[in-house]
């Protein structure tokens, strides 16, 4: 689906997504045009999803980072889609990942401090539907965070 080209755009914009049109063409060897023109087929292709600015949640005063591990209560047929439906309303809520096995979603929620932390909890997240468990992690440091490929 890429060839090598594809690939070379794409490691520099990951690397330095601030680079212009032009710059990122140079870097990969091409001219402007083609490679506005390969960006823009790897857009439509859905490679590219978007480009968008990285914020740092503790510069702007969140500083807690909790992973909630969630088993369903999954006797009623509606469970999943329900509790899916409600957790997407938690504004404090920036990520949701489902899993096959005993757990079955997995909420990144951030906080200002432990008791935004424990008013979210409490009233966001305790009335969400069909929850079975709840296994809490608080998150200490970020080690690694990468979403870019290895092209």
């Amino acid at each position: 689906m890429l060839d090598d080209a594809d690939r070379r755009l794409l490691r520099y914009w990951q690397a330095e997504p601030s680079l212009s049109q032009g710059e990122l063409a140079e870097r990969a060897g091409m001219t402007t045009g083609r490679a506005v023109r390969r960006i823009a087929r790897m857009q439509e292709l859905g490679i590219v999803r978007g480009v968008g600015a990285v914020i740092d949640w503790a510069a702007l005063g969140y500083a807690v980072e909790v992973s909630l591990r969630i088993t369903l209560d999954k006797t009623q047929g509606n469970a999943f889609d329900a509790f899916m439906a409600e957790a997407r309303k938690v504004p404090e809520v920036i990520e949701l990942q489902t899993f096959l096995g005993r757990v079955d979603v997995r909420l990144s929620i951030i906080a200002r401090d432990m008791a935004h932390y424990q008013q979210i909890y409490r009233a966001s997240i305790l009335t969400l539907p069909h929850i079975s468990e709840i296994e809490a992690l608080m998150h200490v440091a970020r080690i690694k965070a990468s979403e870019g490929l290895p092209l």
